[in-house]
């Protein structure tokens, strides 16, 4: 039995984190020329883009906990859920760099140097099953709640949107997700009187601008009740936010912002195609201005979640035709249609354009729809341009900024995600029994979902902290926010995953949830930014700049 680690245990073994990862990534910055040969070094990038995402993770999470002992509302069992975790994330880091020191030019003097043998001996005794299983027991008797101190203001918004989310949403995941229905409009009408969609537009069109942590906070509580149903329906309003607030003229401002704000319009984003994903800056959609100042959009469009329902599309379209200025050929659009219930739709305007939509049928993740569309010569009105004429060119560049607050949204969705799935796990264990006790009894029940806090409570507090920064400095924080996604995406996986094997056979039937939150986990490290490309293109490139 080993006894619980403490923080400052973790602050040692950070510490020896940094002492490895610091020249890794100045040899690898000067091995891909400061980024510019990542492609010529794919897979040394990703090991150290990963350890460096576990590094930032450990360190945040380690902050924020001493921060709570400090201020007294922290207890215990957080403190060593904490030192666990840091334990747990330094090892992975360790383990990971160790293939690479040849590569890098460090070799095996560098991890001699940062894990000497009282160091290995500490993360050892940190990261004891012993620990680990008294972290489990903990989250079994509370059955996994998340009690994550917070500042008076921010409790009071995640109470709020937890009762919505438990009275309003959860009694129809189930049905939403077995028979792919459509989201309820009462879903979005109670949401928009709650200001949901509102949270990062400013008050003067109409939002709240409460800050990226209430952003975090409402996303993750909606996810934890329903991913597709209810977690996700803020992304797209905010990405198109963004961009508005970003690069929109003072007019489209005063026009969209207020109704999106209101949840009278809900938005599609348009941006990947059937044989372009990744690659933004590839997109062949064109857009061609006619004769009268308005613009045609041709082309195809896929994976426009909630497409069909959606009041306007934001689509990313190819107005210049010189292909070789890739992504400053781009612009945005904002692109009214009707809107439409089922899996397919065909809207006719009445000079003859048309966009078809298809939903895509999909494991998980129903409830929004993720339509492919074509457009043939679809009208959009002059001032569908975001930017006006200053925007012709930009539209990549806006998106971008957009999609780093989908990120950042994607790491909440992903702790609501491994939420709920620590809970109905902690049920479920507590509950059953096997050979005449609870399965919570069991020592490896107790380990699996020791790990499964653990690895939450990393990637909450590296999503937190990638909140609070892009309050600070958007741009600055964009690659923060993709590292929280990059991490908080994985540990939904696993933790579902895990859930699902301590589910034994009910954990592959649909009557019990977790079979739900395993496929809804899996489109997680896809969207908004496939796994790879974040930490080659993102990532990496960030770091290595």
């Amino acid at each position: 039995m080993s006894s619980n680690p403490t923080l400052e245990d973790a602050r040692a073994l950070l510490t020896a984190a940094q002492r490895l990862l610091e020249p890794a990534l100045d040899r690898t910055r000067e091995i891909t020329e400061n980024g510019h040969a990542i492609d010529s070094h794919q897979v040394l990038t990703e090991r150290v883009t990963y350890a460096a995402t576990e590094e930032r993770a450990a360190r945040e999470l380690l902050d924020t906990t001493v921060a709570w002992r400090d201020e007294g509302r922290g207890d215990e069992m957080m403190e060593i859920t904490c030192a666990a975790a840091v334990a747990d994330l330094v090892g992975s880091l360790r383990d990971r760099l160790a293939p690479a020191v040849d590569d890098l030019g460090i070799g095996d003097e560098a991890l001699e140097t940062a894990f000497p043998a009282d160091t290995r001996g500490l993360l050892r005794r940190s990261a004891h099953e012993s620990v680990f299983r008294a972290i489990g027991q903990h989250a079994c008797a509370t059955r996994g709640s998340n009690t994550t101190p917070l500042d008076e203001m921010m409790e009071q918004v995640r109470d709020a949107v937890r009762e919505f989310a438990e009275n309003e949403v959860m009694p129809e995941a189930e049905r939403i997700h077995r028979t792919d229905a459509l989201v309820p409009e009462e879903f979005i009408s109670k949401m928009a009187e709650l200001g949901y969609f509102g949270l990062a537009i400013p008050e003067k069109f109409g939002g709240s601008e409460m800050g990226n942590l209430a952003m975090i906070l409402t996303t993750e509580e909606l996810s934890r009740a329903s991913l597709a149903a209810a977690g996700s329906l803020i992304t797209r309003p905010e990405i198109l936010t963004k961009a508005l607030v970003q690069g929109g003229t003072d007019a489209q401002k005063s026009e969209w912002l207020p109704k999106i704000a209101a949840g009278e319009i809900m938005v599609g984003i348009a941006v990947t195609e059937p044989d372009i994903g990744s690659d933004v800056a590839g997109v062949k959609c064109r857009a061609t201005q006619r004769e009268d100042g308005n613009w045609s959009i041709n082309g195809p469009k896929a994976w426009c979640t909630f497409a069909g329902r959606a009041d306007v599309l934001a689509v990313l379209a190819r107005t210049d035709p010189d292909v070789s200025k890739a992504a400053k050929g781009l612009s945005l659009f904002i692109v009214p249609k009707d809107r439409f219930d089922g899996h397919s739709f065909e809207m006719t305007q009445p000079g003859g354009g048309r966009v078809v939509g298809k939903a895509d049928a999909t494991p998980g993740y129903r409830g929004m729809h993720s339509f492919t569309l074509n457009f043939e010569d679809y009208a959009v009105p002059a001032d569908g341009l975001v930017g006006g004429e200053a925007g012709l060119g930009r539209g990549f560049y806006l998106q971008m900024a957009g999609f780093a607050a989908g990120r950042l949204q994607t790491g909440g969705r992903a702790c609501g995600l491994a939420q709920a799935a620590l809970e109905k796990t902690a049920e479920y264990v507590v509950d059953r029994l096997q050979f005449g006790v609870p399965l919570s009894d069991f020592q490896l029940t107790q380990y699996t979902v020791g790990r499964m806090a653990a690895k939450l409570a990393a990637a909450r507090a590296i999503t937190y902290a990638a909140a609070g920064a892009m309050d600070e400095d958007e741009r600055a924080a964009a690659p923060l926010a993709a590292q929280a996604k990059l991490l908080a995406c994985d540990v939904a996986v696993e933790v579902t995953q895990q859930g699902q094997l301590m589910h034994g056979g009910w954990g592959y039937a649909e009557e019990y949830p977790i079979s739900r939150y395993v496929v809804d986990a899996q489109v997680l490290p896809i969207f908004e930014g496939v796994k790879p490309v974040l930490e080659l293109k993102v990532i990496g490139r960030a770091l290595t700049a």
